[in-house]
């Protein structure tokens, strides 16, 4: 029979119940005061386990491997809220509780069933940090009623009565992937920000996509700049993915004041917080929310950004980041762009691996993507959707519709790669009006930089842009790079971490800017325009 129907507003069908109450029954407290004494769950803990097995109302039980609401789970708290042990937990269930979905009973609650071979990876980016949930997981195996269950715990291999095994993987051990694996726990995916961790990543999907299998992944809030696996996970909007996460942000509040952080911190430890009587005796929690007071005060002074991560799950921009968080949101205008306007154009192109991007920018200062083609393709070229390389007859015919199209008053063009091209924009729209402009000069690179950084940070500055996706994507990706005579350029933090549109604005507000004090306006001059912000912070 079918799922019973939701008994109060908001009620899913779960197998996460029936796995909470065997990890109570079967699971310890692996170290500390109370090691050996029954691992009790907390609301939280027990909320993120309801919701990773949650199923789909019309699951069947002979379509399990598809029942399931979520593929992936994504966990995000601070540093000591209990990750490791309530996934050590989860690891312990998914080789020996009954964690496959089996129909459902008389009643029309889910039933489940073990795993018959069960191969689970805990996977992280180095030994020391699967060594995180390892030395939690042996001594909740081998201190309690588990122990009889899975009597085979070994330093580097668990196996499992019958078949199957528990294995520790990170980047160094690609050679082990591919197997059928049935569970997956990711460890830190924050930190996950190479090829080689979003390969391993990725392969472990496929491997579970094959099984039926699932991920569950932990991890403290992550630098926006790093484009790890755990921010493009949170930031795809998938339907097939759980992300719980306790963001520590607070209107009016900010973590760097100490009786703000008080707040923050206890917001995101929850009930991992711990609790005293009026006796001062403990009652619930581990967290000591004064000790954590002083590890966050230290790390404040030292690296603010860090702190919000670790102690306030607070996802924020590292400290040599271009814009902080929220600041380039901050400037999105909704508004149209009328055709023959007069605009500056920002270009800066690549060959083979970065990307290629052209932005406009109107005489009032509003920049954004212009669109090209039949299809209206936007003018940002990734060489990994064009076989490898930029198309460079694509470039130059959305360069000839843009001319053709807007009042183009001044564009500026970075020449590496691009020369010959820009010899014949010159050519067939005069050396006035496109003109070379490269990027690799420090002083006036920096200039420009800070030209167009101080308008997107000045709240009364007249500068608004689109919101473009990849535009915004490269803004946060943009780091500061040192010069001398405390001047800076952008850099990219990884090598798959582009900027290149970042440039195309900073070059297309420039031209605005140049044109401006050069009195050119254009063939007529830009109208005036009512314009309505859509601010984020």
């Amino acid at each position: 029979m079918p799922w019973r129907a939701p008994e109060w507003e908001g009620e899913f069908p779960s197998l996460g119940y029936q796995v909470a109450d065997w990890i109570e029954e079967h699971c310890v407290v692996p170290d500390g005061e109370h090691m050996g004494e029954p691992f009790r769950l907390t609301d939280e803990q027990l909320t993120y386990l309801v919701h990773h097995y949650r199923l789909k109302p019309d699951a069947n039980q002979h379509a399990w491997q598809t029942a399931w609401k979520y593929t992936r789970s994504l966990l995000v708290r601070p540093q000591k809220w209990g990750k490791a042990p309530l996934t050590s937990a989860m690891i312990s269930a998914e080789a020996v509780a009954p964690v496959v979905f089996a129909g459902w009973d008389a009643a029309g609650e889910p039933v489940g069933r073990p795993w018959p071979t069960p191969i689970i990876q805990v996977t992280a980016y180095s030994e020391d940090q699967t060594d995180n949930i390892w030395k939690v997981l042996r001594p909740m195996i081998e201190l309690g009623p588990l122990a009889e269950l899975i009597p085979d715990t070994g330093e580097t291999r668990i196996n499992l009565p019958g078949s199957g095994w528990i294995e520790p993987v990170t980047s160094k051990a690609l050679s082990r992937l591919g197997a059928r694996i049935t569970f997956a726990p990711q460890d830190e995916v924050g930190t996950w920000v190479s090829d080689n961790m979003r390969y391993l990543a990725d392969t472990q999907y496929r491997g579970l996509s094959g099984t039926g299998g699932r991920a569950a992944l932990s991890t403290n809030a992550w630098d926006l700049s790093d484009n790890s696996v755990a921010q493009q996970i949170d930031e795809s909007g998938d339907d097939s993915d759980y992300v719980d996460h306790v963001d520590g942000r607070i209107a009016g509040l900010s973590y760097r004041n100490k009786r703000d952080r008080a707040r923050i911190h206890r917001k995101v430890y929850g009930d991992s917080a711990m609790k005293l009587d009026r006796n001062g005796i403990w009652i619930s929690g581990w967290v000591n929310l004064d000790r954590i007071e002083i590890d966050a005060e230290k790390l404040v002074k030292k690296d603010p950004a860090q702190a919000e991560r670790f102690y306030g799950n607070i996802n924020t921009t590292g400290s040599g980041t271009w814009f902080e968080d929220g600041q380039w949101k901050s400037k999105l205008l909704v508004r149209d762009r009328p055709k023959s306007e007069p605009v500056g154009l920002g270009f800066d192109g690549s060959d083979s691996n970065d990307w290629t991007g052209i932005l406009l920018e109107t005489m009032d200062q509003h920049q954004f993507m212009p669109v090209y083609g039949v299809d209206n393709r936007r003018t940002v070229w990734k060489p990994k959707e064009w076989n490898g390389r930029v198309p460079r007859p694509e470039v130059m015919t959305a360069f000839e519709q843009i001319f053709r199209e807007y009042d183009v008053v001044r564009a500026y063009l970075d020449p590496p790669m691009w020369s010959s091209e820009i010899v014949a924009l010159q050519g067939k729209y005069s050396d006035k009006v496109v003109i070379d402009w490269p990027t690799y000069r420090p002083k006036q690179m920096h200039f420009e930089l800070e030209r167009l950084h101080s308008d997107v940070v000045n709240e009364e500055s007249m500068f608004t842009h689109d919101g473009d996706a990849d535009v915004a994507l490269c803004m946060r990706n943009a780091v500061k790079r040192s010069r001398s005579g405390e001047t800076y350029i952008l850099g990219k933090p990884s090598d798959e971490q582009k900027i290149d549109l970042a440039m195309s604005s900073t070059l297309a507000h420039a031209a605005v800017l140049d044109a401006t004090a050069a009195g050119v306006i254009g063939k007529r001059k830009a109208p005036a325009i009512s314009t309505t912000f859509y601010g984020f912070s």
